[in-house]
């Protein structure tokens, strides 16, 4: 695939004929986020490796492509309609403000659905966790009044609002 390194672990995509369109459109998410986060990693596509006469995909076609997201491999395969996404194994944004989370939140649910707490499904089938840093520091607060305050706040939430949260942390 022409990269340099390999990653020790990489999430395969199992797509039914979209690999492609999919890995662009998140490189290009991502590629837009590092513009207004330079210390972000590197998004882009890494190759692309097409089937052979044997198949089991048409020759020529689109069988894979393997692409960097903020600096992890990924790759998309192009496996036809036999599996598909659940909630059940999602991928997580940590995002360090409020722009990051809505930008990436509207983006990503294009086409697709958004879900509670956070939680949305893209245009693709595969579920995503739009988060806060800050969410992990307001749950782990040592006063335990305060953290299952920021978890009622959490749970009423469907994006997930960085001044609610913290609001709810603090109040009496």
């Amino acid at each position: 695939m022409g990269v340099d390194h390999v990653s020790k672990i990489e999430p395969c995509l199992w797509l039914d004929d979209q690999a492609e369109e999919a890995a662009n459109f998140y490189v290009s998410v991502f590629s837009a986020r590092r513009a207004t986060m330079p210390d972000g990693g590197e998004s882009k596509i890494l190759g692309v490796s097409r089937y052979g006469e044997a198949g089991p995909g048409p020759a020529g076609s689109v069988m894979t492509v393997e692409f960097l997201l903020e600096g992890q491999e990924f790759l998309a395969l192009n496996g036809g309609p036999e599996f598909t996404f659940t909630p059940a194994i999602s991928l997580i944004v940590n995002c360090e403000t409020q722009e990051e989370v809505d930008q990436l939140w509207e983006t990503l649910s294009e086409g697709g659905r958004k879900g509670e707490c956070g939680w949305l499904e893209d245009r693709y089938g595969v579920s995503w966790q739009i988060v806060p840093t800050v969410l992990t520091e307001l749950l782990d607060d040592p006063n335990p009044e305060r953290s299952q305050r920021v978890m009622r706040a959490m749970l009423e939430m469907d994006k997930l609002d960085i001044a609610r949260l913290r609001r709810a942390a603090e109040a009496a």
